[in-house]
This record gives C-alpha cells, structure tokens and sequence, in this order.
C-alpha cells in the first residue's frame, strides 16, 4: 500500500513538472512568433521625427511642406530613424496634433514644427515638459525658443538690410518716400521692418558692408519718410488692391521706392499696375519717376520677371526690380538639425541662414519655387 501511494505521488509530481515546462516552451514560441515584440525589453525602437507644416497648397508656406517630404523620403530610405510630415491647415489642429502625439506615450520621438502662429507655444511647452526635442522653424516664438534644440529662420533682419542697400545703391536719398508692404503682424514682419531701417542708420551690414556716412539717415527721417501698409496676409490680392487704392490719390504716384516684404505682394504691385484698376494718368505719373520695388522668397514667378519672360512692358519703365532669397527649402536644414542632434553632433541653437539679392544679373544662380 505504501508503494502504491509513494508511486502515485511520484506520478503527479512528474505530471505538474511535465505541464510547467510545456507552458514555458508555449511562452517562448509565442514570442518568436511575434518579431514585433520580440528583444523589446532590451532593443530600443528607433527614433521617429514628426515634421509638422503648414498645408501644402501653394506660395512659400505651401512649398515648405514640399520640400519637408522631400526630407523626410530620404530619411525614411536611410532607415536610421523614422519621420513623418503633418500638415496643420490652422493654429488650432496644429495644438492638437500635438497633443495626439504626445498622448501616444510614445518615448523615442522628436518634432520639428514650423508654428502656424504664436498661440502654438503652449504645445510646445508641453513637448518640453515631455522632454521631448523640437526644432523650430521660420516663426520662432520668444517665450521657447531658447528651449529648441534648434530655431532655424531665414535672415529676416537681412532681408531688410537687403532691400535697404538695394535702394541706396540705386540712388536712394535720406529723408525720400518708402511705402512698406508689410507680410502680417508676427516677428518676421518685425525683423523685416528692422532691418530696412537699422541698415538705413548705419547700425547693420548686408554683404559684409555698411551704408556710407553719407547716406546715413537719421531716426527722424526714418520716422517721417517711411510708411508701413498694415498686415496684408502675405496676399499678393490684398496688396494689390491696396496699391490700387494708394494710386487713386495722385499724392502718391511720386513715391518711388516699394520694398515688398514677400515675392506675392512685390507681384500684386506688378499685377495692379498691368490691370485696370488704376487710372492710366496715375500709371503714367507714377512710372515716370522710375520707381523701384524688392520683394523676397524665391517666387519662381517673380523671378521669371527678372529673366525678362514676363511684365516686360512694365519692367521697362522700373528704376529696378529685385528679390532677396528666402527659400522654403530652408525647412531641410531645419530637419537635418534635428537628425544631427540625434546623432549626438553639435548644432547651433541660434540657426540663421543667410541671405542673398537677386536682380536680373544674377537670376540665373537662383532656383526659385512655385
């Protein structure tokens, strides 16, 4: 009888030992059934960028997202990390899609976000507080940028400056009539600003060189002799039908210097001077003081004015027509900066690219946008 109950215990202690170890063999092959989650306790996921754009529709903000998916497809090919690009049509879907992004709980993730406005900030607080790394690009909002790993922007300063030296090099005088078409009322309509006037004071360079002397001018001439338009949206059909009104009074037609601070707006001025919708006498009165007009972006169309393809029968009548450059390219630096950084090299916070004039004599260097 004891044998019987000794084999007996003996039997059930093999049985459970028997089923412990089939359910640790089944563990194991589920696992190397499923690669996706296989080696995750100790192979960390790769790090994925999200890129965050305005729409891809048209003009400057519309290339950016262009260029960004160029980026990101050579990113992506290379396989070292992932990215994406979200294009935000508003203020308010850009916040959110932060939000999503950050509700994912993903870790391994960076962002590189162009602000659609500065009411973005507190979303990009938000990736700071996840300690997660952003790089901004073109608006770059005080109150964080020094927290960006970089903040990449186009020389608005210097785009001022440029259009400024363009002036005087064609005869500008202190104390003579400028008519600003300014872009909207962020910091780069801001930089824009200062740097045509900082220029004009002696207090900035462009091209590595300062205004003479003599043609300095002083604050008071700056104050006196320069007018501002107002926000025009970055809109080439606002700015020309502004235009169109400030030709209605013949008070104005003896102006002669414009600086469009953006290529669409410098094409509104062109287009409303090709229509109809100012009198042929302020035309005339109006190009006969060979006015002169500078816009920036890189705007292929523009710069198919300058190639002489286009508006030649009002160019001709112009004192001088030029664009600084100011490429929506510049989004793939910006990138790039954020994949430098990953790869633990050194990039420079305060991420200015410089800036170029481009006039009919040199148009051809220039790839321009659509």
């Amino acid at each position: 009888m004891k044998k019987n109950i000794l084999s007996a215990l003996l039997a059930g202690a093999m049985a459970i030992s028997m089923t412990a170890c089939g359910s640790s063999a089944q563990a194991e092959t589920v696992k190397a059934a499923n690669p996706e989650t296989a080696g995750t306790e100790s192979t960390e996921a790769a790090t994925h960028i999200y890129v965050l754009t305005a729409p891809e529709d048209h003009g400057w903000t519309g290339s950016v997202a262009t260029f960004a998916k160029e980026k990101v497809s050579e990113i992506n090919s290379e396989g070292k990390y992932s990215a994406e690009v979200i294009t935000c049509e508003n203020a308010a879907y850009q916040i959110t899609q932060i939000e999503d992004i950050l509700a994912k709980g993903d870790k391994n993730i960076a962002v590189v976000i162009q602000p659609i406005d500065d009411t973005v900030q507190s979303a990009i607080q938000k990736l700071i507080d996840a300690s997660v790394p952003y790089v901004a690009f073109d608006r770059i909002i005080s109150g964080v940028e020094d927290k960006a790993v970089s903040n990449v922007k186009g020389d608005n300063e210097g785009i001022g400056a440029g259009s400024a030296a363009y002036f005087v090099s064609l005869g500008l005088n202190p104390g003579d009539k400028v008519y600003v078409y300014e872009g909207d009322t962020s910091s780069v309509t801001t930089l824009r600003d200062q740097g045509f006037t900082e220029y004009l004071l002696g207090n900035l360079e462009f091209d590595g060189n300062r205004i003479s002397d003599d043609d300095k001018w002083t604050q008071d001439q700056i104050d006196s002799a320069i007018t501002y338009s107002g926000a025009m949206n970055w809109s080439r059909s606002d700015t020309k039908a502004a235009f169109e009104t400030l030709m209605g009074d013949s008070s104005n037609t003896d102006i002669k210097w414009f600086y469009a601070e953006d290529d669409e707006l410098a094409m509104g001025i062109l287009e409303a001077l090709k229509g109809g919708g100012i009198e042929d006498s302020a035309k005339e009165a109006f190009l006969n003081s060979k006015p002169v007009i500078t816009g920036c972006g890189g705007l292929d169309e523009l710069y198919g004015v300058l190639r002489g393809e286009a508006y030649t029968d009002i160019t001709e009548n112009l004192g001088g027509i030029m664009s600084v450059t100011y490429s929506p390219s510049m989004i793939q630096t910006a990138i790039q900066d954020m994949v430098d950084s990953l790869d633990g090299k050194t990039v420079t916070q305060d991420h200015v690219i410089e800036c170029r004039n481009v006039t009919a004599d040199n148009v051809k260097e220039f790839k321009g946008f659509n």
